[in-house]
């Protein structure tokens, strides 16, 4: 199989393009992230959020 017939999703973060990888083969549904860093941005607030 070639890399350009796997799977593909978009990063929930920075929409960046992902590819299946063998290790996600069980969670595949369940990935949302490309990269630790990523998954770690998620949580941050952005920037000009609510302010009191």
């Amino acid at each position: 199989m070639r890399k350009s017939d796997l799977p593909t999703k978009l990063c929930a973060c920075c929409e960046r393009p992902m590819a299946w990888r063998k290790k996600w083969s069980k969670v595949w549904d369940e990935v949302k992230y490309c990269s630790e860093r990523c998954r770690r941005e998620r949580a941050r607030p952005q920037p000009g959020g609510q302010r009191t």
